[in-house]
């Protein structure tokens, strides 16, 4: 048996509209009309009005998200479970991050939101009320759902204009850990994000209690400081000089870059601008020389700066299962908790053999969980943000003594530190054998110096299509034509990781510099999905594509 160390709502109310949301309602309904989304069996209803672009028709001859390819494999889903409702509002907040507070978007007065927990084969309504300036969406990272429910504007829905609201209506098929955030622009990198748990009705494991530790990295609102505006700079920074990664020595490093002579300013603003957030020099023995293009703030723990930590509570010898979810933007992190070894049980939400290390590296978008037992004593949960000489703290409390140090480096982050290709599947999960019907060869190009982060060397837009055809095993093959690591994400699908040991299953893996990645997954869900890097800041400037299900 096991429990959990808080209680958790089903249901979260959205708070009573205020006039200026009743008057963006009404103007958005006056100025554009109110669009009401039906898929193709009438399961799910929102208004959507006013956003940016519908699903994308074109190029003609794939599914569409609203289909009835799409409708089928939801009927054939798993499910008869319970309909669990909720409501959350996207809006504008002022957040305590303990040391300092921040005015940013994010759902309700929570940093990560309220988390939302479901059981396998449940359907999940959850609708989405946006309050924010902007149109938004929600996307379910991880989660193999109907593709019309996926959250990419332009592509599977329309996006959620400012005052309109929208119902997220599917089935939930796997347990596991995941998470929400838009797919809209450089929201993720605000505070639009929580997690979401699906838990196992023939649980397996056996613990005392459960803490799910969000990691993240920080800046908005924070001296004038918007992920637009770190992208504007990022942007501008790196203008003209050398061509795209896709030559070998064709990509400038931070490091090299660095050492370019700066651009003189233009005329001085009335206001003073934010400090640049670029980052410079963050190397890492694992993930290269460029870890990272953002030089953040603060890295966050459940919201926390590590001067005003959280603690996590449990008695001596309890079985603690850690749900560890990475949501930054920018940055990967290598976590450790001190005095403790991690017998790490799942990644992305999908079981792999136990295996024992003192540390993990988490990419942007990865999750992992761990059981630990808990010693008597006060122990710091250290996340490092690989490359930028900085950390992230949480604290185990199950007995008396000090808080750990903000700057704690406990010695097991220098220990065994494992990446998923160290990792076995499960058993009841591991991919079958299969030589693939077809293969997808894509190649990473970009560089600091243009910020033409891209696939193939062409920036995403909607209409683009990799085709594949339902019931095919594709291969997805990979080669990093870049010195940049990216993590990248498929949306809709898991794969295994093909040539590591056993082929953990994955929906979220790391490619590092000048570096392959090959990936098998079962084409078994219909419709258009995203395939992207998960750096905030690399998919915006191009490193997205879509793989669209042939119709014939």
């Amino acid at each position: 048996m096991h429990t959990h160390s808080t209680s958790h709502t089903r249901t979260t109310l959205t708070p009573r509209p205020s006039r200026r949301a009743l008057l963006a309602t009404a103007i958005a309904a006056a100025g554009t009309g109110l669009v009401t989304a039906c898929s193709g069996d009438g399961s799910h209803s929102g208004h959507a009005g006013g956003g940016k672009g519908g699903p994308s028709a074109a190029p003609e001859g794939y599914v569409t998200p609203t289909g009835r390819e799409v409708a089928a494999a939801e009927r054939e889903r798993r499910g008869g479970g319970a309909v669990r409702e909720v409501r959350l509002t996207a809006g504008p907040a002022t957040l305590d991050l303990g040391s300092r507070r921040v005015k940013t978007w994010a759902y309700g007065e929570d940093l990560p939101g309220k988390e939302v927990r479901v059981t396998a084969g449940d359907t999940l309504a959850l609708t989405l009320a946006n309050h924010l300036p902007e149109p938004t969406t929600l996307h379910w990272h991880g989660l193999a759902l109907r593709n019309d429910m996926d959250g990419v504007p332009a592509l599977t829905q329309r996006a959620i204009a400012p005052g309109a609201d929208f119902t997220y209506r599917f089935k939930v098929p796997h347990p596991g850990t995941y998470w929400f955030h838009p797919h809209a622009g450089t929201q993720q990198d605000r505070g639009l994000y929580a997690p979401l748990i699906v838990d196992d009705p023939k649980e397996p494991l056996a613990y005392d209690k459960e803490w799910v530790v969000v990691l993240d990295d920080w800046v908005d609102g924070v001296d004038g400081s918007t992920p637009d505006a770190v992208l504007k700079e990022l942007r501008a920074g790196m203008e003209g000089g050398m061509d795209h990664g896709g030559t070998a020595g064709h990509t400038m490093s931070h490091a090299t870059y660095a050492k370019q002579p700066s651009k003189p300013s233009p005329t001085t603003p009335a206001t003073p601008s934010p400090p640049s957030r670029m980052m410079m020099g963050a190397k890492s023995d694992i993930l290269g020389p460029d870890a990272g293009d953002v030089a953040y703030p603060y890295y966050l723990i459940n919201g926390r700066t590590p001067q005003s930590p959280t603690t996590f509570r449990a008695r001596p010898g309890d079985r603690v299962r850690i749900r560890l979810i990475n949501a930054g933007g920018d940055t990967a992190f290598r976590v450790a908790l001190g005095g403790h070894e991690l017998t790490v049980t799942h990644t992305d939400g999908f079981p792999v053999r136990h295996q024992k290390t003192d540390a993990l590296l988490i990419g942007m978008g990865e999750r992992y969980d761990v059981l630990v037992t808990a010693k008597d004593g006060v122990f710091p949960l250290t996340a490092v943000a690989e490359g930028k000489k900085a950390t992230a703290l949480a604290v185990l409390r199950t007995g008396g003594g000090a808080t750990p140090s903000p700057s704690a480096r406990p010695k097991e982050l220098k220990g065994r530190v494992l990446l998923a290709d160290k990792l076995t599947a499960d058993d009841s999960v591991a991919l079958s054998a299969r030589a693939p019907d077809r293969t997808i060869k894509i190649r990473l190009t970009g560089g600091m110096r243009k910020y033409d982060w891209a696939f193939d060397g062409k920036p995403y837009t909607a209409d683009q299509r990799h085709p594949v055809r339902a019931g095919e095993r594709v291969r997805l093959e990979f080669t990093n034509g870049t010195t940049m690591w990216h993590p990248l994400h498929l949306h809709g699908h898991t794969f295994a990781l093909a040539g590591a040991r056993g082929r953990p299953r994955k929906d979220t893996a790391a490619i590092l510099p000048n570096g392959t990645l090959t990936a098998d997954f079962d084409a078994d869900n219909p419709g258009l999905w995203m395939l992207h890097c998960h750096n905030v800041y690399h998919a915006e400037a191009g490193m997205m594509t879509v793989l669209g299900y042939r119709t014939r």
